[in-house]
């Protein structure tokens, strides 16, 4: 039986969330709700779930804030975040640094599956199924291989997870072990080494190249140039 809290103030997403999950071909229940954080930590603090889904607008603690605290009352649990779109780069950088997965309003039947899969494999490794590493190491093996043929293409975070059904959060933390950075700081570095020899070319544009490396946007590819080099393309180019 796996247990479930959800956090969120607005009741329908409460509501919608347990009827999904009620759907879903697996033994899990709701055990509390809460509509602000301070209730959800206290509750959490005693249920002591193993999945907790939480918005990340609520008053009295944020999603975000509930999730740096859960850690120290509920540390087993794993936490999913509830974003809009407009919060979604919130959700991402959750992800990247503490949270379990994330779901984007409205949550969709599929993406609960994906996210339930990865947390029941998760907590199936950790109970002691040792098998399961070397399963672990052929997948970062695979998605790092898969990064380095395709930076240049739309490669995502989400895409790699729903590929090799694993979490974003637990893909996110591999690539970081593994390579020692972030996924996103790695295909930027990836990009701009190879925007680097492009530049060599003169036959070709600032903005051709950003487009073959992968940015469409030239202001953003601009930006991270010269976050990564100190310079911008053009005087990195006069320089050679």
């Amino acid at each position: 039986m796996i247990n479930v809290y959800i956090a969120d103030d607005e009741v329908w997403i409460t509501l919608g969330l347990k009827k999904l999950l009620e759907k879903l071909d697996i033994d899990a229940r709701v055990v509390g709700t809460a509509n602000n954080g301070l209730t959800a930590k206290e509750e959490i603090a005693f249920f002591k779930p193993d999945v907790v889904f939480t918005d990340i607008r609520m008053p009295g603690l944020t999603g975000l804030e509930l999730l740096r605290a859960i850690p120290e009352v509920s540390p087993d649990s794993k936490v999913v975040i509830i974003s809009g779109y407009a919060e979604f780069s919130y959700a991402q950088e959750a992800v990247q640094h503490h949270a379990f997965d994330y779901l984007l309003k409205p949550i969709k039947e599929e993406e609960l599956t994906r996210v339930m899969s990865a947390i029941i494999n998760n907590m199936g490794a950790e109970t002691g199924d040792e098998s399961r590493e070397p399963a672990y190491d052929r997948v970062i093996d695979n998605v790092i291989t898969e990064i380095r043929e395709h930076y240049m293409e739309d490669i995502s975070l989400t895409s790699l997870a729903a590929k090799y059904n694993i979490s974003m959060g637990h893909l996110s933390k591999m690539i970081k072990e593994h390579l020692k950075v972030n996924f996103s700081d790695y295909i930027a570095s990836l990009r701009i080494q190879r925007s680097k020899e492009l530049l060599r070319d003169d036959s070709l544009s600032i903005q051709e190249i950003a487009e073959i490396v992968g940015y469409n946007d030239y202001f953003y590819f601009t930006k991270v140039f010269k976050k990564v080099e100190g310079i911008s393309p053009s005087k990195y180019r006069k320089s050679i």
